[in-house]
This record gives C-alpha cells, sequence and structure tokens, in this order.
C-alpha cells in the first residue's frame, strides 16, 4: 500500500470511528509530512447550525502542539463581513470556483492579504479548496467545506504535492462534515429537548411511550415587566434583551448543574437532579444566586450602553407609591413637543430600583386633568 492509499485508509476509519475535526487535522497533516508533502500551515472551515455562533474554524500549524479551534459568529455585517469578502475563500465562492493556488515566493501575494501576512511569516505557497455538498445535503448555511494549505518550503509545493491534495483533501472534508452534522444533531436534540433528553434520543430511546420517572426541583422564571417592555421599547430593541437575560439564565442554570429544558419567550423552563434530593434544592438555589448577579451586571452593561432594561415597569411601579395614575420617564418628556410639553409636570427624582440611576419623572398637571 502506498503512502496516499494509507492515510486514505486512515482518514475512512478516523471519519466512521467518530474523530474530532482537531484529530482529523492534526493526524492528517502528520500523515501528509509523513509522505513527505511539506505541510507547515493548514486551516479548515465548516458553517454549522447553532444558536449563537455560525461555524468553525479549525487550524494546525507546524510549530504547535495541537490545533487551534474558533468559533466564529455571524460574517454577513460588520468587520467580519469586511473580512470575509476579502479572503481566497469569498473569491472562490463568487466565481464559482474549487481551487485557488498562489505561489508566494513569486510574489503573487497583492490579491489578498492573507498572502502578504503568510509572506511575512516565511511561507512560500498557498493553495485553497472549497468542496461543495449536493443540494439535498446542504443543512442552514452549511454547504461546503473551505481549507487552505501553505508551505515553506523554498521551492513551494511540487506538482506531486498538489496532486496528493486534490485526492485527499476531499476525503478530509467528507470526515469533517460527518462529525459536523453529528454535532448539529446533538445540538438540535439539546436545543429543543434539553441535553439530558437529548442524549436519551440520540442513544435510541425515541420509543413511542416509553418513559422514565425521575425526581427533580422544576425551575420557571420570567423577565418580569416583559409585558411592559414590549409595549413601550423599540422592536429592534426586544430580541437582544431577550438574548441577554436567556444567556444569563442559561449559564446560571448550567453553572449550578441544572439542565435548561425549554426557552418559553422571556420564560426559562430547567430542571436540577440529582440522586439526593437536597443536593438538587442546593443547585436550584446555587443557581438562583448566580442568576441575580448575572441579572445584576446585565442592567448595568445594558444601562451603560443606554440600552432598555426593564425601566418602563419600574416607572409604572412607581404610581401608587406616587399616588399618580399615569408617569412619563424624562426621555419621553424631553421628546414631547408643545403644546403638551407644558401639560406635563415634575414629581421629583426618583432612584428606580434595578436601573442605577436617578431619573426625574413627570406626570399630567393636576390642574389641567378633567375629574370624572
Amino acid at each position: 500500500m502506498d503512502s496516499l492509499s494509507r492515510i486514505e485508509s486512515w482518514l475512512v476509519e478516523a471519519g466512521l470511528a467518530g474523530a474530532m475535526e482537531t484529530e482529523l487535522l492534526d493526524g492528517f497533516c502528520d500523515y501528509c509530512r509523513g509522505a513527505e508533502i511539506a505541510l507547515s500551515r493548514a486551516t479548515l472551515v465548516v458553517d454549522t447550525l447553532h444558536p449563537t455562533h455560525e461555524g468553525h474554524v479549525f487550524r494546525w500549524r507546524i510549530d504547535t502542539v495541537e490545533p487551534e479551534v474558533v468559533e466564529y459568529g455571524s460574517s454577513n455585517v460588520g468587520e467580519a463581513a469586511t473580512r470575509w469578502q476579502a479572503s481566497p475563500y469569498y473569491h472562490l465562492v463568487t466565481t464559482g470556483g474549487s481551487e485557488l493556488r498562489r505561489r508566494i515566493c513569486a510574489g503573487e501575494t497583492e490579491d489578498f492579504a492573507i498572502l502578504r501576512e503568510m509572506s511575512a511569516e516565511g511561507q512560500t505557497d498557498y493553495v485553497a479548496f472549497v468542496h461543495r455538498f449536493g443540494a439535498t445535503s446542504i443543512i442552514g448555511e452549511m454547504d461546503c467545506v473551505y481549507s487552505s494549505w501553505a508551505t515553506e518550503d523554498a521551492d513551494g509545493f511540487r506538482e506531486a504535492d498538489l496532486v496528493a491534495l486534490r485526492r485527499l483533501v476531499p476525503l478530509l472534508a467528507l470526515a469533517v462534515k460527518s462529525v459536523s452534522l453529528t454535532r448539529i444533531a446533538r445540538t438540535l436534540v439539546e436545543v429543543y429537548l434539553g441535553r439530558d433528553a437529548g442524549e436519551r434520543v440520540l442513544s435510541g430511546r425515541i420509543s413511542r411511550g416509553v418513559a422514565d420517572r425521575i425526581k427533580a426541583v422544576i425551575w420557571f422564571s420570567d423577565l418580569r415587566g416583559y409585558t411592559k417592555i414590549t409595549d413601550t421599547a423599540p422592536p429592534e430593541e426586544i430580541i437582544p434583551l431577550l438574548n441577554d437575560y436567556s444567556a444569563a439564565v442559561i449559564d446560571a442554570v448550567r453553572a449550578a448543574g441544572g439542565e435548561v429544558l425549554k426557552l418559553i419567550g422571556d420564560g426559562v423552563l430547567a430542571i436540577f437532579r440529582a440522586d439526593d434530593p437536597a443536593e438538587a434544592c442546593r443547585r436550584a438555589m446555587r443557581a438562583m444566586s448566580g442568576l441575580k448577579a448575572a441579572i445584576r451586571a446585565v442592567n448595568e452593561r445594558r444601562a451603560a450602553g443606554n440600552h432598555p432594561v426593564n425601566e418602563a415597569s419600574r416607572i409604572a411601579a412607581m404610581c401608587r407609591s406616587v399616588d399618580r395614575g399615569v408617569i412619563f420617564s424624562s426621555e419621553f418628556a424631553a421628546a414631547t413637543p408643545e403644546p403638551e410639553r407644558s401639560k406635563l409636570v415634575s414629581i421629583g427624582r426618583y432612584a428606580l430600583r434595578g436601573i442605577g440611576r436617578a431619573e426625574e419623572l413627570f406626570t399630567l398637571d393636576p390642574g389641567l386633568v378633567t375629574p370624572g
């Protein structure tokens, strides 16, 4: 068996065994170097289907012990979009190409900034591939595997090296796709069923009518004043607020050993299980303490950035304290035009709970309010 056939056999075995992407990339590069393909840098990129990130980047370098893993967010806006659109991968996607080579040692670095960076690091040759999936095997944004390969050999890649990479990388991409789809399946069942129930489904326990009886502390929490917030805050602020709040709850529950079962609008359903019921209760209490601290941090951060917290409900709660039927915020009063503005009178400055700053509040001038 020749060296390339051995690499192919290893990839098949590792892929079937469920090796992670870092193991696949690390082993692949080691085998390639053993076959005298002088790799010095390699990158694999694959999108995913996940609530908080768009995909994964796996990077291997000859001078590092373990491959680097990066989870990236949306590549459609801001600086991330700018970087993506300036990449060799984007060029391949938009031109319909599948391979791009640049001989860095020959000065072919003008069209991509990454090549100039590689040149400064001593890389001499670069090749990138896009291996696309069929239309029926696309999941979310996951429609291909991107990869790039570099060498610091003085003469760059030999033609035999490129032939070998063209033969081997598609098999590596297939193995990466396999493990990525497994991760997507696990993510989906955890998001919609919860971690424990998801694990049971993935292990094959999906027969209709089969159920287990468990003892657990049941947790339900929601965002106080959420209805009032949705009535008063701009629509584009609602989703970021929910994201901040749900992240705080999920992190607190998981840190204390609990499991989030479901997100229901602003509500969170979770359970805390333990062989000892007292331990389950302790975990729930730890989660409560952690959540209080997290919510304080969220409120402070959002207030500092002029984002709405539960300020509207805090103002509404002051109506009873100051014996007024309606109260307006200082921002509302400042934005009210004349002659309506002259109908508002200050009722003083108040420190609203959870807001972190005193605010002047207003009401309608009692002398102008029609009785009845």
